[in-house]
């Protein structure tokens, strides 16, 4: 990822051992696109899901463009088309249904040429203790780097 960062969801490492990650494009209209440029986004509580041969963006928030008013505007939460290679899109849908994977969104941004891009990633989701291993893993990594730099 080079461009400018829109919207990122920090929570999916903790919940999600990520595997793959992909970079998609995704089908936008004008006053989302206008929204995304002021930098509104959230994509913290969504995910990807396959529908017939595609896969779609569900329960993204980008909010309506403030300037474009009532009959101009879009649907804040709705369902939105990710662009993608056919092969990649096989891969993903045979991971999803084959073996239980989930498709989670990790970052939202602009690429080079000023195109809307998500990076999705295909996730296996983790337990409570494996949760618990991660916390505990940080705040050793913490403490470690806390006492090398008071104690060396």
């Amino acid at each position: 990822m080079t461009g400018k960062l829109i919207a990122e969801n920090r929570r999916a490492r903790f919940d999600y051992f990520l595997e793959q990650t992909f970079e998609a494009g995704i089908a936008l209209t004008g006053s989302e696109v206008k929204s995304l440029r002021n930098g509104r986004a959230n994509i913290a509580e969504s995910y990807a899901a396959v529908e017939g041969d595609e896969i779609v963006l569900v329960n993204a928030d980008i909010p309506p463009y403030a300037q474009a008013g009532p009959h101009f505007n879009h649907e804040p939460r709705r369902h939105r088309k990710l662009l993608m290679k056919r092969r990649e899109i096989d891969r993903l849908i045979g991971a999803v249904q084959r073996e239980g994977r989930t498709i989670i969104p990790t970052r939202l941004y602009w690429n080079d040429k000023g195109l809307a891009k998500l990076e999705i990633a295909l996730a296996k989701g983790k337990q409570n203790h494996d949760k618990r291993q991660a916390t505990a893993e940080r705040d050793w990594q913490r403490d470690k780097a806390r006492l090398m730099r008071d104690k060396g």
